[in-house]
């Protein structure tokens, strides 16, 4: 039996584990920045045989098949599953939001190709992927399910939901039953919750920050540390963002962060983590003041990103009610 695995970046190590004969590593970050338009994550996965193409296609992680050579290089996903007759498709995607993102676009894709979708097995990952020993994985015994037409259904309407222009429908899923995609609304109640509190006008993650700040972590590579934050979100070079967010505003609530960072080419990795190295964080009396909800972030300083679809400003700044879990809507919302 031929079979492939289709994952997320959190799942490389299953290509050790010889449990298919080739692993898909998927690497889209779907939870900072705006989001690849629809024509840009079709050609991510179609390959040579559309223009326009991203600089990473899918098949750019996968190494040389013992039953297929380097065939797979320059063709779409779709076009080589029927042509060398794939006989199972698994996808393992752990709870991780950005994983269960990754899961969500891949079913609302292949729905569409019903002589591949036929072939799809969900395995149920209720653990974490990064972290696993690909020996462990070799011989692990983790449930497998069939893909129905309401759960394809269930993951084109959360897709669609994630990218629209206001996070409504995101929040309407938490009330839903979503089928055999278990891990979908924890992970986006977790995505909601880095929107701006009412209180403070940070996310979970940045609020994580300021306490760490606050209790004398103030070495980045501590607070970057996988755990360290205690929140799943974002990865590393994201939480760097974050923190830029924090330190370089007209109020700052962060003081420490290397003045550097504010004009480095964001693609120079190398000078970025140099510079984030030779910080040393403190709180400003303003972020003393937002941590303990005295001040709103956002009443000082400006806000321009992404949250899915939706793109926060200080005129359209949705926030979110962690105890009461609802959306507070912009006081008027165009």
């Amino acid at each position: 039996m031929k079979r492939v695995i289709l994952t997320s970046s959190s799942g490389v190590g299953l290509a050790h584990a010889n449990r298919a004969e080739m692993v898909v590593p998927l690497i889209f970050r779907f939870v900072l920045g705006a989001l690849p338009n629809a024509h840009h994550l079709d050609a991510y996965l179609e390959g040579d045989s559309v223009r326009g193409n991203p600089a990473v296609m899918w098949f750019d992680l996968v190494g040389r098949s013992s039953q297929t050579g380097l065939a797979h290089k320059g063709a779409g996903l779709v076009w080589f599953c029927k042509t060398y007759g794939v006989d199972l498709i698994e996808l393992w995607f752990d709870p991780e939001p950005n994983s269960q993102l990754q899961l969500i676009w891949m079913l609302d894709y292949l729905r569409s190709h019903p002589t591949v979708a036929e072939r799809l097995k969900l395995r149920f990952v209720d653990f974490d992927l990064r972290g696993a020993d690909p020996a462990e994985l070799r011989h692990s015994d983790v449930q497998q399910f069939n893909i129905a037409e309401s759960d394809f259904a269930i993951a084109g309407m959360a897709w669609e939901a994630y990218r629209a222009p206001t996070p409504e429908l995101c929040a309407g899923l938490l009330d839903r039953p979503l089928g055999k995609l278990f891990f979908l609304k924890p992970a986006m109640e977790d995505l909601l919750s880095e929107l701006p509190s009412p209180a403070t006008g940070l996310g979970t993650t940045e609020t994580r920050l300021l306490e760490l700040i606050a209790r004398g972590l103030d070495r980045t590579e501590e607070l970057f540390r996988p755990g360290t934050l205690g929140a799943r979100v974002f990865d590393p070079w994201e939480l760097g963002t974050l923190l830029e967010g924090l330190a370089f505003g007209p109020a700052p609530a962060v003081a420490g962060l290397d003045s550097k960072l504010a004009t480095l080419d964001p693609d120079n990795a190398r000078s970025r983590n140099a510079a984030f190295r030779r910080s040393r964080l403190s709180l400003t009396e303003f972020g003393e003041a937002v941590l303990e909800a005295r001040e709103d972030f956002r009443r000082l300083n400006p806000i321009r990103r992404w949250w899915g679809g939706t793109l926060l400003t200080n005129e359209r700044l949705w926030r979110w009610d962690a105890q009461g879990r609802s959306l507070v809507a912009p006081k008027s919302v165009p």
